[in-house]
């Protein structure tokens, strides 16, 4: 059986204490990026609320873009839109039109 270590044992890992992810870059795990048409938007942050990686920003009340640092791509944001105004695509197709 495993030992348990004390506090002062314990190396820090991706999250050394109790919070969000938000001092950590973790865009590059993302496969698929949510691409928001603003046209569609009626601002009823459903995918801010919903979204795990606090990446949707937001400025007074309305939604803005995704924050790539931290969005993970896991399409919680498009499956919950109302309207249908955010579409994952594939991270490989910015990857072509970036170079």
């Amino acid at each position: 059986m495993a030992e348990l270590l004390k506090k002062d044992e314990m190396k820090p890992g991706a999250i050394g204490e109790g919070g969000t992810m938000a001092n950590l870059y973790t865009g590059s795990w993302r496969t698929y990026r949510p691409v928001l048409d603003m046209e569609k938007c009626i601002h009823c942050l459903r995918c801010w609320i919903l979204c795990p990686d606090s990446a949707v920003e937001i400025s007074e009340g309305k939604r803005q873009e995704t924050n790539l640092q931290h969005c993970k791509g896991c399409g919680i944001c498009a499956a919950e839109c109302p309207v249908g105004a955010i579409e994952m695509k594939l991270e490989s197709e910015f990857m072509r039109e970036e170079q």
